[in-house]
Order: C-alpha cells, then sequence, then structure tokens
C-alpha cells in the first residue's frame, strides 16, 4: 500500500511533471473547445514529439490532454451551440438555451465543477474495482455492442422532443449518411454513385459542425437586428447546496459513463447522449423544462463524458484493450516506450497503473482550476451584435471542418449539411440524433456483422443467443422499453394511472 502511494504521488511531487500535467490540461481545454480540433489529434501528433522522452513525462503530457480536452467541448456548446467535441453534443441541448438567458457563466460554472465530479468518480472506480469492471466489459459479445447502438438511436426520442418517430427519422438520417463509403469487411462502394472522393466517407467532424455551427448562423440570421443577450455574471462557482442537489444524479450518470467508457470502441459521446436520456427520464419536476435550460440536462452528460475518461484507461490498463480513440493511441506510446498494457502490466509493473492513476487524478483537479479562469471573458462572445457573432460562427466553423484533413471538400460537405441542419430545424427536427446515427453507424454495421457471422448467418440461432444471454435479454427488453414507452398507449395509459393516484392521494 505505501508502494502503490508513492508511485501514485510521483507526478505531485516532481515539479517538472507536475508542470506537464497542468500544461496537457491548459492545452486540452483549449484543444476541446475549438471545432474540428479533436483529443486523438493532438494525443496523435504528440507521439512524435515525445517518443525521445521519458514514459512519465509523456504520460503525464497525454493524460493531461485528454482530460482537459473532454471538458473543452463544452465552452463553445455553451457559448455558441457548437460542440468542440462528439462527447459536448448533448450539454449543448441545455447548455445553449442557458446562455440565451444570460447565464452563461452559472453555466460553465456548473458545468465545470460537475466535470470534475464525474472525473473523480470515474477515476475512483478505475483505482478501486478495475479488474472487476474488464471482466464484465469482456462479456460483451458482437450482439450486445449492436443492442447497445440501437438502444442509443431510441434515446434519440428523448432527444426529439415528444415524437419518437421524429427522432428515429433523424437517428436513420444519421445512419444512412455514415454507411457512405467502402464497405469495413468487404471494401465494397455503398451510396458512392462511383465517386472516389466518397470511398473514405464523409468526415462526421464536417457532418457535426455544419448541422450544428452553420445552421445555427443561419438561424441566427432571423435575429440579426435583436438587441445581443446581456450575461448575467453574479455567482460563477455553484454553491454546495446546488452541488449537493445534483450529487444522487451525478453519481448515477457517472456509473453510465465508467460503464460506457469501460466498453471497447463506445466513448463519452454515447455515454453523455444515454446520461442526458436517462436525466430526462428520472428528473420528474425540472424547474425548466429540457432542451430549454434544465440544470439537470447539463449535469448529466459533463460528468458522464469525464467518467467516460477513467472508464476507457480501464481495459486499457487491465486487458491491452481500449476503450476509445485516445486510449489506443496512449497504448501506441506505451508499446513504444516499452511498456506492455494488458494483465501482465498489473504484475510485473504495477507502479504504471497507480502513476497514470495519479496523474489522472491532478489532471481532474487542473481541469477544475483551469475551467473555472477566464469565464467572464469567455461571455464576452456571447454579447456580441449578431453581425460579428454570425461571421465569428461561420469562421470558427470553417477553420474546424478544414483542420480535420486540410481538405476544402470537408468544408462544403459542412455548408451543405448547415444548410440541410436548419431546414431540419425549421420543419420541427432536431440537429442531435442525426450526428448520433453518424456516430454509431460503424458500431451498429461492424457489429451486427459480426454477430451474424457468429451465428452462421441464421437469424433465428442469432435472437435465441438474445434471449438465452442474461445481458442480451436485459439490453433488448431496454430497447423494447423505450419503444413502447415512446407510444401514445403507454402515455395516455401512464397518464390515466396518475390521474387515478393523485385521486386516491385526494381521498
Amino acid at each position: 500500500m505505501t508502494e502503490a502511494l508513492q508511485f501514485f504521488l510521483i507526478s505531485w511531487l516532481d515539479l517538472k511533471l507536475l508542470g506537464l500535467v497542468a500544461l496537457g490540461t491548459f492545452a486540452g481545454i483549449y484543444v476541446g473547445a475549438i471545432p474540428g480540433l479533436s483529443v486523438t489529434m493532438a494525443v496523435s501528433i504528440l507521439i512524435s514529439f515525445t517518443f525521445a522522452w521519458d514514459v512519465y513525462p509523456a504520460l503525464c503530457l497525454m493524460v493531461g490532454i485528454y482530460m482537459g480536452g473532454v471538458y473543452g467541448g463544452s465552452r463553445t456548446a455553451i457559448l455558441l451551440n457548437i460542440p468542440g467535441a462528439p462527447s459536448a453534443i448533448a450539454t449543448a441541448l441545455d447548455g445553449y438555451p442557458l446562455a440565451q438567458k444570460g447565464q452563461a457563466g452559472e453555466a460553465i460554472g456548473l458545468s465545470t465543477v460537475m466535470s470534475f465530479v464525474g472525473g473523480f468518480i470515474g477515476i475512483g472506480v478505475l483505482a478501486v474495482a478495475a479488474p472487476f469492471v474488464s471482466e464484465f466489459a469482456l462479456t460483451f459479445q458482437p450482439r450486445d455492442y449492436m443492442l447497445l447502438a440501437i438502444l442509443g438511436i431510441l434515446l434519440v426520442g428523448s432527444l426529439s422532443g415528444e415524437s419518437l418517430l421524429k427522432g428515429v427519422f433523424a437517428g436513420a438520417l444519421g445512419l444512412l449518411i455514415g454507411a457512405v463509403g467502402l464497405d469495413p469487411l468487404t471494401a465494397e462502394e455503398r451510396f458512392t454513385f462511383g465517386m472516389v472522393e466518397l470511398w473514405g466517407g464523409i468526415s462526421f467532424i464536417a457532418v457535426m459542425i455544419g448541422l450544428f455551427g452553420v445552421s445555427e448562423a443561419l438561424t441566427q440570421l432571423h435575429h440579426i437586428d435583436k438587441a445581443a443577450v446581456k450575461q448575467t455574471i453574479g455567482r460563477i462557482v455553484p454553491s454546495w447546496r446546488a452541488v449537493g442537489k445534483y450529487l444522487p444524479l451525478s453519481l448515477q450518470t457517472s456509473s453510465i459513463g465508467v460503464i460506457i467508457g469501460a466498453l471497447p470502441g463506445t466513448g463519452g459521446d454515447i455515454a453523455a447522449l444515454m446520461a442526458y436520456d436517462h436525466a430526462k427520464r428520472v428528473t420528474k419536476k425540472p424547474e425548466v423544462p429540457f432542451g430549454e435550460g434544465a440544470a439537470e440536462g447539463l449535469v448529466a452528460p459533463e460528468t458522464a463524458n469525464n467518467a467516460a475518461v477513467g472508464g476507457a484507461f480501464i481495459p486499457m490498463l487491465t486487458l491491452g484493450i481500449p476503450g476509445d480513440a485516445v486510449t489506443a493511441i496512449i497504448i501506441g506510446a506505451m508499446f513504444i516506450h516499452g511498456l506492455n498494457p494488458g494483465p501482465m502490466l498489473m504484475i510485473e509493473q504495477p507502479q504504471m497503473f497507480w502513476f497514470i492513476t495519479g496523474a489522472l487524478v491532478l489532471a481532474n483537479i487542473f481541469m477544475l482550476i483551469f475551467g473555472l479562469t477566464g469565464i467572464r471573458l469567455f461571455t464576452k462572445i456571447v454579447e456580441m451584435p449578431r453581425a460579428v457573432l454570425i461571421p465569428l460562427i461561420l469562421l470558427l466553423s470553417i477553420v474546424g471542418a478544414y483542420a480535420v484533413n486540410n481538405s476544402i471538400t470537408d468544408v462544403y460537405w459542412m455548408l451543405l449539411f448547415g444548410a440541410f441542419g436548419y431546414l431540419l430545424k425549421t420543419y420541427g427536427y432536431q440537429v442531435g440524433p442525426v450526428i448520433l446515427g453518424v456516430i454509431l453507424s460503424r458500431l451498429i454495421d461492424e457489429n451486427w456483422r459480426r454477430a451474424i457471422i457468429s451465428e452462421q448467418e441464421d437469424l433465428g440461432r442469432l435472437f435465441m443467443g438474445v434471449l438465452t444471454s442474461p445481458l442480451s435479454l436485459v439490453l433488448f427488453g431496454a430497447v423494447v422499453f423505450i419503444f413502447i414507452s415512446q407510444t401514445p398507449l403507454w402515455t395516455g395509459l401512464r397518464a390515466r394511472f396518475g390521474t387515478a393516484r393523485a385521486r386516491g392521494d385526494g381521498v
């Protein structure tokens, strides 16, 4: 135990390592806040700079950027309705309405503190229960990943007002967009219309920036003469009472984040959307309706996506399986430095496990410190006249889309999907489900193929496998329940039951 504590505190006691964690976290926050500059991109670039370093400094910088970057996407999501990262899509749903009400400072302060809570819970689970959570993650079969992704698509009903049909339709559009390109298993062309440029598919970053950023700029054109929203910057750090009020919800959504983060191939984006849906279902009487500035809609995704960071390290350190794209790159960095992530790491070099855990805790603390600084300056963005703000949004969108692949084609796609997003909003469709569909399309596609191949292309065997596996059965039951719970019949029965119970209470 003494040795574990000693390695845990290495990055805390060495000023060089401490500075690198701080630098990485600070850089990660602002990389994450810029649309198109992903944390994955930043960490992959770092490998070429740090391969000649010692392992401890290299890991400190990468861990800091990872932790800061996941949080950083919330800044532009709240202020401009442009998520800096896919994991901040759900944050924009209630964060941006809060900014439009003049409460941007309060929204950023609450998201920062709750991100810290979620990150701390995720790291705590990593430190205490890593082997057990990894064992659970290994029980997931291809059919389970497929069901999990379908569950995510059905959850778009929660992101699309009261209409499940509109949500599923928007999610299906996203799946269609995500399917463009070469088939991942057979390399057959799909929806490319003979165009070589479409072989690589459509960048989901370009789609995301277009649907959120450009469509928002077009929407704001209707109100260009309207005065800018004056931000009321009072208490930025939420009170202990507010933190205590949302703590039960943050514990629940952090659990979702850890579990989803520990599943290979998923990540904070799926965790945040599922956490948002969970908050919408369990919060009976929010002070403000969801989608109009509900604090619960801000707390849930921010705790979940930061908890997913600790979750993603669990299979990486204990099994050598990356939880998401960033941990896949960190695994590569560890191999370069002569380490072998996996079961033997815990036996042969347990000091690395505790060192990374300590660096994550330190990065989480720096995220809280840096996240609460500069808020007053940042909120001035929302107070800009719309004649200045709209070109700024378009400029950020163009730079972000181009930066992904240094491709002007991505800029054209972004503009096209911006116009498409504007049309969707005009006819009452939400753009969040489309992005979710694009993100989940590959997960559904690949795992459907694996599931059906493993059952020798027999649908009957596949269905029986779902019914005989407890985990698959639970996921299947959740899919069925969510679908039924959104039907008019269920809604009517629930309303009638609630009225009858109210009468009984009155008697």
